[in-house]
Formats: C-alpha cells, structure tokens, sequence
C-alpha cells in the first residue's frame, strides 16, 4: 500500500498550522509533556493511519501506538497514540484526527458495501469512480482501497473509456461503430469500454468488440437482458453497472449478473465519530 509523501503532508500542516498555534501560545506553558490518544467511537475499517502518524513527527511529537492502515477497530478502540512537549501535541491533534476521520469512515463504507458484494458473488468488483475530493485524490484512494475497493480510473491517461460525448464528433452510430475498430488497434494494450444508450445499443457494440460495458444510470431489466445476452453470445465481455449504486442497493445490481460495481457514493458518507484524551505528563 502506497503512502503520502513528506511534501503532501508538508503542504497539508501548511494549511493547518501556517506558523504557530495561537491558542497554545498565549497559553506561555514551558517544560510539560503531554500525550494524546485518538479513539473510535464505532467500529471501523482503519485507513491513513500513517499518515496520521507521520503528521503528529512533522510537527514534533514521538508515536507511542499505531493501529495499521487495514486493520478493523472496535469501538472504544485506541488507533493513535503520540506525545511530546504540550504546545506540539495540541498542534498536531485536530490534524491527525480528522485524516482518521475521514479515512476511516470511507474505507469502512467500501468494505460493508464490498461485503455485499462479495456474498453474493466473490468475482465481482467494487470499483470508485474519479468524483473524488479536489485536491485529494491520492488521500481518498488510499482510503477506498484500505476498505477493499479499487479505483474505477485513475485518470484520463491510462483507461478507454467512451461516453455518449465522444460519440457526437461521428455523423452517425455506423461510422461510431466502425470507429472502435480502429480504436482497438491503436490502444491494444487496453480495454476498451463503452457506455450503451439501450439494449440494442449494447447488442451491437458487444458485435463490434467492446471489451467492457458501463451501463450508466440503466434499469436492472435492461442490465439483466444484457448479461444473458452476453453470457450466450460473447462471455468474454465484462459488464458494469454505473450510477446511483450505492451500500443499501448494491445487492440488486449484483444479482443481476454485472462483472463490477462502479461507484462515487463512498466518497460522500461522512466521517467516522472518534474522540480524543489528552493527559499531561509533567
């Protein structure tokens, strides 16, 4: 599992902390030590605990205890714990809290709804879409694939994906079919994927050698005649379901024979409730 750099943490503290922490300042405390825990207050798929860590030694602090990225905590459960002289400690905190916040709290959602997924057929796949935070792409990946899902795109640069948009520079579906072809043959390395506006649509693209087909925002009677329709003429193809899958539905989609789930909702569920204790140590 990748980590965040010092310069993205850098930045991040940066933002947080751009000189000094006020409050602690005007405060005037010299010579105390303190020692700060950060614990759950529901379970949790822990996430970005590393990062968590590596913010509190950026800003001067020493890491007592770590849960790792993956783990599963319980409520009650401590997952960070560091010291250091007062002033660092109180700087670091809302810092580091609020990574496991909102980490956890999205892998947690990525691993239930994976669940799901993975009662029902253990074959398909839980992908997240690019409708990530801005600014925090390399955060929010980490976080969905510590719950157990894989990014749907990474980015324009390594995935073929067609949507209704770039069919409009062909004058018609023929020379848009014919297209793929070509297309094919340029990004052979690659899978090529389309979106199908309807059943006949899907027919005809599996016939002219779509590898993947995202069914966006389509009906689970469509999505189930395309998967028989795909099981008996062309079982090489991997079928998507897309738009508005979320935790609570997923299982529909999921029965109705598609290859993957594509997803955006994990990014929007909130932030996991933790707490904190801070104790002085002299």
């Amino acid at each position: 599992m990748f980590k965040l750099n010092d310069n993205e943490l850098l930045e991040y503290i940066k933002e947080d902390v751009p000189y000094f922490d006020l409050t602690t300042t005007l405060q005037d405390i010299s010579n105390k030590k303190a020692k700060l825990q950060i614990f759950t207050r529901e379970d949790v798929v822990v996430a970005c605990s590393e990062e968590a860590s590596r913010v509190a030694e950026l800003i001067g602090c020493e890491i007592n205890f770590a849960l790792p990225s993956k783990s599963l905590a319980k409520q009650g459960d401590i997952l960070l714990e560091f010291s250091g002289d007062y002033e660092s400690v109180q700087s670091a905190w809302r810092s580091a809290q609020l990574i496991l916040e909102y980490s956890c709290k999205i892998a947690t959602y990525a691993y239930e709804m994976k669940q799901e997924i993975t009662n029902i057929n253990p074959h398909c796949e839980l992908l997240v879409t690019r409708k990530h935070f801005p600014f925090a792409k390399r955060f929010c990946i980490k976080s969905i694939m510590c719950g157990g899902a894989m990014p749907h795109r990474l980015g324009l640069s390594e995935t073929v994906l067609l949507f209704p948009h770039h069919r409009k520079i062909y004058i018609n579906d023929e020379a848009f079919y014919e297209a793929l072809s070509e297309i094919k043959i340029k990004a052979l390395e690659k899978k090529i994927i389309v979106e199908p506006r309807d059943f006949n649509d899907a027919v005809t693209l599996m016939k002219h050698g779509a590898d993947v087909l995202q069914m966006d925002k389509t009906s689970l009677e469509v999505i189930k005649k395309v998967v028989t329709h795909r099981n008996k003429h062309y079982p090489n193809i991997k079928i998507l379901g897309a738009g508005g899958i979320k935790k609570e539905n997923v299982k529909e989609f999921v029965d109705a024979g598609i290859d993957g789930v594509v997803t955006s909702q994990i990014y929007f569920c909130g932030m996991a409730d933790m707490g904190s204790d801070l104790k002085i140590l002299e």
